[in-house]
Formats: structure tokens, C-alpha cells, sequence
């Protein structure tokens, strides 16, 4: 079978990802659970065959050269794929990622309605955080689409690779990608401040240098989105703040309080009917959570979350517990995803939250 034959399968499963691995069949993920597609198990061969399908000669020879490349790949006009080729025990392998050529809605997704606020935004930081696979791209996608039919504005994106391609709408949209458009992060958000950008994504925030970058171009009026590898609201601010050196740890502190709009922070659970549920931890802006970030004290920002319900935040437990009362998520699902288990079961047995 071809690569296209592989991928082919994967939109027609639904599935999510696709891993080809030596030694291995050719496995998806189809709602969180990996599934062979084959039963013959793939050799070197195979797999640099498959690969190769994939890459121009200048790829080719930055993976000779870093051992491992991140690309996307068009399947005509039906899907975009994200593509990690990488080397393990000396063969090649490859991860690709399932990106719809469809941006879904923020109801279509089940997200919390409160993203509709972030989309009406004018300026501030924006964080999408969660775990890999948990749908922190596809959040964004949603928020900066619905911004980009709403309103006429530019739009720039720095992603690694280059994931959703936004339709026609109001907005322009300029996506640049690493490698191809850009040669660094750095250089191309300090860049961003000269091509007269609205609304800013950056792909990830990695490093010292992209999240500074990023909080600068934040601070200087624009609506900034980025993503980041955390598990909660507040671990995402200790985050930003504590890769910076000590000297300038105060002064990231005003930044943030004076810049940060909002931290979603994301997980796909599985439901009870099948497939997966977006379960969101929702931080905003207001007096209480500024002045926690500004003098240090983000271990308040948990009991800010549980006591601002009327205004749109909540905790994770609580976003957890609402899906168990409404009969979406069985309780052993939502103890294996909660932060504090016997938070989440006193919340169950509680009232409900009113919140998603």
C-alpha cells in the first residue's frame, strides 16, 4: 500500500493519527485508543518507502542532517496532515496528524460558550494549554476562524508546520511556516510587529525567546493566541514566569497580569456514547487574578477560579463533575482526568456547576 493509501484510511476511520514504526503494522488512533491496520508489520524498507512519499529533496536532507523533521502534508483538497518523521533504534518513523480541511464551529466542538468572548476580543494574551492530542490546535482554529468571518482584520499565524487553513472570510490571513517562510521563531514574531498584524498565533511556545516575544507582542496592543504543554491555569502562568531568569521574574509578572485575557486548558475524555468530550478549565482576566500574578502568589488562582463561576471561569473538576451529572462521562473516566479526585467527587455530589 501507498502513503496516500494509509491516509486515505485514516480520514475514512476518522481517526486521528497514523504511526508507522518499524517492527510494527501500521497503527491509528481513532478516540484515544490505537488500532493496527494491517497485520503485516513494517521493515526499514517499508517504512523510509512510505516516508519518503512524503518529503521534497531539501526535507530529505534536513532529516539526514537533524534526524528528525516537522511538515505538513496536503491529501488534495480532502485533509492536511502534520508530520513528525524521526529516527528510533537507527530507523526512520513517522507520526502524522489528522488536520480537517473543515474548521468546526465552537459549538460544533462543544467548547465552553465563553470562547465566543475571546473571539470578540480586541488585544491581550491568549493560552490554549493541555497534553499533545488534546485539542488545543483545533480550539484555536475554531476562535480565530469565527474572528476570521466576523471581522476585517489581519490575521498572521507562526506555526511548525503550518496545520488549519482558514477559508475566505472578512479577515486577511497571512500563515507562516517554520522552515519554509521563517528560519526562527524569534525572528519571526519580532518581525510580526512590522506586518501590521491584528491577531497573532503563535504555534507553540517553546523556549525563553518565543515567550518573550510573545508577551511583547501582546503587551504592544495585539490579541496574541499560543499554546503550551500544562495542565492547569496556574501551572501555565508558573510556567512562563519561571523560565525566565530571577532577575526578570517581576517583571514578566507585570507583563502577564497587564496582558493575560484568558487560559483554556484542555482534554478530550471519552464519553459514555463514544468518541471524545472537550472538557475545558477556564481562567480570565479580573482584579483578583492580575494582582495574584503581579505579586507571585498564583497559588491563589485555583480558589479565584472556584469563587468566579458567575463570570465565566472554572476548574477543571468542575467542568469534569458537570459531564458526570449530565450523564456524558462515567465517573472513572473523570477520576482518571481530574486534578483532585476527591475535589471532583465532592462537586459530583453537589449541585450542578452550570457551566459548558
Amino acid at each position: 500500500m501507498s502513503i496516500q493509501d494509509y491516509l486515505e484510511i485514516v480520514v475514512k476511520k476518522e481517526a486521528s493519527d497514523l504511526h508507522l514504526v518499524v517492527g510494527s503494522p501500521p497503527v491509528i488512533r481513532i478516540d484515544g485508543q490505537l488500532l493496527p491496520i494491517a497485520s503485516a508489520v513494517l521493515t526499514s524498507d517499508d517504512t523510509e518507502g512510505l516516508v519518503f512519499e512524503l518529503l521534497s529533496p531539501e526535507q530529505k536532507e534536513m532529516l539526514s542532517v537533524n534526524k528528525e523533521i516537522d511538515f505538513s502534508f496536503a491529501l488534495g483538497e480532502v485533509a492536511r496532515f502534520r508530520v513528525n518523521a524521526y529516527f528510533q533504534k537507527g530507523y526512520l518513523s513517522a507520526a502524522l496528524r489528522l488536520i480537517p480541511s473543515y474548521i468546526k464551529t465552537i459549538e460544533e466542538l462543544n467548547l465552553p460558550r465563553i470562547c465566543h468572548n475571546f473571539a470578540g476580543l480586541r488585544q491581550g494574551f491568549i493560552l490554549v494549554t493541555g497534553p499533545t492530542g488534546h485539542g488545543k490546535s483545533t480550539t484555536i482554529a475554531s476562535i480565530i476562524n469565527e474572528i476570521n468571518q466576523m471581522r476585517p482584520v489581519h490575521i498572521l499565524t507562526i506555526e511548525d508546520p503550518i496545520e488549519y487553513v482558514y477559508p475566505k472570510g472578512k479577515a486577511l490571513v497571512s500563515q507562516r511556516e517554520m522552515h519554509l517562510d521563517t528560519h526562527s521563531w524569534e525572528v519571526a514574531l519580532r518581525s510580526a510587529l512590522r506586518e501590521d498584524p491584528d491577531v497573532v498565533l503563535v504555534g507553540e511556545m517553546r523556549d525563553f525567546e518565543t515567550i518573550a516575544s510573545a508577551i511583547t507582542v501582546a503587551e504592544t496592543g495585539h490579541l496574541v493566541f499560543a499554546t503550551l504543554h500544562t495542565n492547569s491555569a496556574s501551572q501555565s502562568i508558573d510556567r512562563i514566569i519561571d523560565v525566565f531568569p530571577e532577575t526578570q521574574q517581576a517583571q514578566v509578572r507585570l507583563q502577564l497580569a497587564a496582558t493575560m485575557a484568558g487560559i483554556i486548558s484542555m482534554r478530550l475524555v471519552p464519553s459514555i456514547g463514544g468518541g471524545r468530550l472537550p472538557v475545558a478549565e477556564i481562567l480570565l482576566s479580573s482584579p483578583a487574578v492580575q494582582t495574584a500574578i503581579r505579586e507571585g502568589k498564583t497559588h491563589q488562582i485555583d480558589n479565584i477560579i472556584q469563587t468566579s463561576g458567575s463570570s465565566g471561569m472554572i476548574l477543571m473538576d468542575a467542568s469534569l463533575a458537570y459531564l458526570v451529572k449530565a450523564g456524558r462521562l462515567s465517573l472513572e473516566i473523570a477520576r482518571a482526568y481530574s486534578l483532585r479526585p476527591e475535589e471532583l467527587e465532592r462537586l459530583v455530589d453537589k449541585a450542578s456547576p452550570g457551566q459548558q
